[in-house]
C-alpha cells in the first residue's frame, strides 16, 4: 500500500507535492520521493523516510518544474533498500517516471519477459520498476517521434494485457505531461480533480480525495477500474477505457482501514461507511446478546473511533476515549519480528485509568490482523483494572494474506487462519468478541454507492479476484513470514554499516 500523487499546473509544483504526500503520509512511512519536470530536464529526490525528514530546503529547490509526480512507500515482500524509493524512472521512450500503488502478482513472469523479450534489465526487486518498464515498452512500440493520446491508450492497453495484480499509477512524460491509470478490477484507488489559477486551470492525481482537498483543487471523480487518464502540458485532459472486462472490486479494507475517514473512494464517504459498520456492529450485539452488561465502549485510535462511537450511540451506552497515542510510533503491523511489534504497542498507546477501573469495557478496534497488538491492548485494559473486556472488530475474521499490496503475513501468522471465533477469543484474552459479518461490512460500504456490487474481499474469503496458483501463495509465505523479513532487515543493517565504515 502506497500513497501516490501527480500536478501540472502553471507555477512550480514542488511545494504542492510535499504537502500532497504529507497528507498522504498515512499510505506509506518507510520512503518518500518527488521528481518534477521543467519541460527539459527532470528533477529527482527520493529517500528512505518520512516526507519532512527527506526532503530539505536544498532539496526542495532543486525540484525545479511546472508537472511532477510523488510517491510514499509501504514496503510488502520487497527489500526496503533506498534503491526501491519511488518514482522510477526510464529514459526511452520519451523520458517516462512513475510511481505505483500495489502490487503485480506476475512480477517474476514479466521480469523473465523483459529481458528475453524487450531486453531491458531489471535494477531492483520492486514490481513497480517491473510495471514501468512494461509501460515504457509497450508505449515504444507506437514508435512515433511525438507521443499522442491514442498512443498513451493503445499503451495502458498493453499494460492491462500483460499485467496481474493491483495497480494504481501516477505516471509523467518529461515533455508531454501525466498519465494516471487503475487496473481492471479497480483494486486500488486514484482520483482526479482540477482546480482554476490566475493563469488557467491546474490538474491534480491522486490516491485519495483528501490530497485534493488539501491543496484546494476540486474532486471531479474516481478514475474508472481500466480506464487511463492524459493530461497535456497544455491543458487538454483525454480519458479512455483501455481494458476488455473491467469490473468494479475495490479492495474493501481500503475502507475499513487505511484511507482517511475524509476521503472518498468510489463515491463512498469513508467516514460515513465506517459509521455504518459500528452500527451494524450494535446490531449484532443487540441481536446476540441482548443481556449485554457494556458500560462503556473505548476505541483503539486512531481508525476505528468512527466506527465505535457509532457503535456506543446505538448500543446506548457511554463512549469514552481510553487510549492516549504516541503520534510518533508507526502502525504496528508492519513492522517486521514480534518482539520489536510488542515493544512497539506500550510505546504507542497508553491506558487512562480512570476509563477502565471497575468497569466492562468494549474494546473496538478496525480489524485483528497477527492478534499481538489485540492481545497487548487486551492485557493494558485488564492492568488499567477493567472488571471485563470485550472485542469488537470493524471487520470480519482475516484469515488470508493480502497480495494486492498490504502487508498482511504468511495465512500461519494470522490469528484467525484456522481458528474459530471463540479460539481467537482465548489467545488474545478477552471475554467476548464481535466480528463484524462480511455481508455487514459489504452492506455498509456498498450502501454509499450502488454500483459497487463486487469488492476484493480475499484476507476474508481465500477467493482472489486474479485466480492466483497454489505456487503463488507458496511463494509469497517464503518472503512474508517473521524469520525472512528479520533476515532481510539483518542483511540491510549490515549492509548500512559497511557503507558507513
Amino acid at each position: 500500500m502506497c500513497g501516490i500523487i501527480g500536478i501540472i499546473a502553471h507555477e512550480p509544483v514542488n511545494q504542492a507535492l510535499y504537502d500532497g504526500l504529507t497528507v498522504l503520509q498515512h499510505r506509506g512511512q518507510d520512503a518518500a520521493g518527488i521528481v518534477t519536470s521543467d519541460g527539459r530536464k527532470l528533477y529527482l529526490r527520493r529517500e528512505n523516510g518520512l516526507v519532512k525528514d527527506v526532503f530539505q530546503e536544498r532539496h526542495m529547490r532543486m525540484l525545479q518544474g511546472t508537472m511532477g509526480v510523488g510517491h510514499v512507500r509501504y514496503p510488502t515482500a520487497g527489500s526496503s533498500s533506498s534503491a526501491e524509493a519511488q518514482p522510477f524512472y526510464v529514459n526511452s521512450p520519451y523520458g517516462i517516471s512513475l510511481a505505483h500503488n500495489g502490487n503485480l502478482t506476475n512480477a517474476h513472469i514479466l521480469r523473465k519477459e523483459l529481458y528475453r523479450q524487450d531486453r531491458r534489465q531489471i535494477n531492483t526487486e520492486s514490481d513497480s520498476e517491473i510495471l514501468l518498464n512494461v509501460f515504457a515498452q509497450e508505449l515504444l512500440r507506437q514508435d512515433a517521434l511525438h507521443v499522442t493520446p491514442d498512443d498513451i491508450f493503445s499503451a495502458v492497453s498493453g499494460v492491462h494485457k500483460r499485467c496481474k495484480g493491483a495497480y494504481a499509477v501516477v505516471a509523467m512524460l518529461t515533455r508531454d505531461g501525466l498519465v494516471g491509470f487503475r487496473d481492471p478490477n479497480g483494486i486500488r484507488p486514484l482520483v482526479y480533480g482540477m482546480r482554476e489559477s490566475a493563469k488557467g486551470k491546474e490538474f491534480m492525481l491522486a490516491s485519495e480525495s483528501v490530497a485534493l482537498d488539501a491543496l484546494g483543487f476540486n474532486l471531479v471523480r474516481d478514475i474508472e477500474p481500466g480506464e487511463a487518464i492524459f493530461i497535456g502540458s497544455d491543458g487538454q485532459v483525454f480519458t479512455r477505457q483501455c481494458a476488455d472486462n473491467p469490473r468494479y472490486s475495490t479492495c474493501i479494507f481500503e475502507y475499513v482501514y487505511f484511507a482517511r475517514p475524509d476521503s472518498i473512494i468510489d463515491n463512498v464517504f469513508v467516514h460515513k461507511a465506517r459509521m455504518r459498520m459500528g452500527r451494524k456492529m450494535a446490531e449484532r450485539v443487540m441481536r446476540e446478546w441482548p443481556e449485554h452488561d457494556i458500560d462503556v465502549v473505548i476505541p483503539i485510535p486512531d481508525t476505528s473511533r468512527t466506527s465505535a462511537l457509532e457503535m456506543a450511540y446505538t448500543l446506548g451506552v457511554q463512549y469514552r476515549e481510553g487510549f492516549i497515542k504516541n503520534r510518533y510510533i508507526g502502525r504496528t503491523f508492519i513492522m517486521p519480528g514480534q518482539a520489536k511489534r510488542k515493544k512497539s504497542v506500550r510505546q504507542k498507546l497508553n491506558p487512562l485509568g480512570l476509563e477502565f477501573k471497575g468497569k466492562n469495557v468494549m474494546l473496538v478496534d478496525d480489524s485483528i490482523v497477527r492478534g499481538t497488538t489485540s492481545g497487548e491492548i487486551v492485557q493494558m485494559a485488564r492492568d488499567a483494572g477493567a472488571k471485563k473486556v470485550y472485542f469488537a472488530s470493524a471487520s470480519p475474521a482475516i484469515k488470508y494474506p493480502n497480495i494486492y499490496g498490504i502487508d498482511m503475513p504468511a495465512a500461519k501468522e494470522l490469528i484467525a487462519h484456522d481458528r474459530t471465533e471463540q479460539q481467537v477469543a482465548e489467545a488474545i484474552g478477552v471475554d467476548r468478541l464481535v466480528y463484524l459479518p462480511l455481508d455487514d461490512l459489504i452492506a455498509a460500504v456498498s450502501k454509499g454507492n450502488p454500483r459497487l456490487k463486487n469488492f476484493d474481499c480475499s484476507v476474508f474469503t481465500g477467493c482472489y479476484v486474479t485466480g492466483e496458483t497454489a505456487d503463488y501463495f507458496t511463494e509469497l509465505e517464503a518472503l512474508r513470514n517473521d524469520e525472512e523479513k528479520t533476515r532481510r532487515e539483518n542483511d540491510m543493517a549490515a549492509i548500512d554499516i559497511c557503507d558507513s565504515a
